[in-house]
């Protein structure tokens, strides 16, 4: 068995790497980077696709952030019921992840958005169920074997 598959070896950095720090850069390169307006109306949509109803349904680059968000947000959770002796590494960098957002929000222009905002609060709710999660694992540890 090699040292990478072993039960015992540690999770690295990109195991521990807070997954909504994805959808930080590529906001921030977007608007940074090649100068995208996330509060200009869906001008020329990603794609449109008519519903059965005859409603005509469009998507933009903000839409597919926030979707993406949630998707990396379900994952983070799903990465916080695990107990691993990095988990306190883990909500660190979670921590440090919207600390980043808030002042990005307060502090640039770009990132005062209603998309920023929601995916900053994606990220608050990344560290408190990574917080929660980690506190019932406690008690429960706790409850075994006292």
């Amino acid at each position: 068995m090699s040292a990478l598959s072993s039960p015992h070896s540690r999770p690295g950095f990109i195991r521990s790497f807070p997954l909504l720090a994805f959808v930080l850069i590529a906001y921030n390169v977007a608007t940074l980077g090649f100068d995208f307006d996330f509060t200009a109306p869906i001008v020329a949509p990603l794609f449109q696709i008519k519903l059965v109803s005859g409603a005509i349904w469009s998507t933009g680059w903000n839409e597919v952030l926030l979707i993406s968000g949630l998707a990396l947000l379900f994952i983070e959770i799903l990465k916080s019921s695990r107990t691993t002796t990095q988990t306190t590494f883990e909500h660190l960098l979670s921590m440090l992840v919207f600390i980043i957002f808030i002042v990005e929000f307060l502090i640039v222009p770009a990132a005062g958005t209603n998309t920023f905002f929601i995916l900053g609060v994606m990220a608050l709710i990344d560290v408190m169920a990574g917080y929660a999660v980690s506190v019932a694992v406690a008690r429960k540890d706790l409850n075994i074997s006292g």
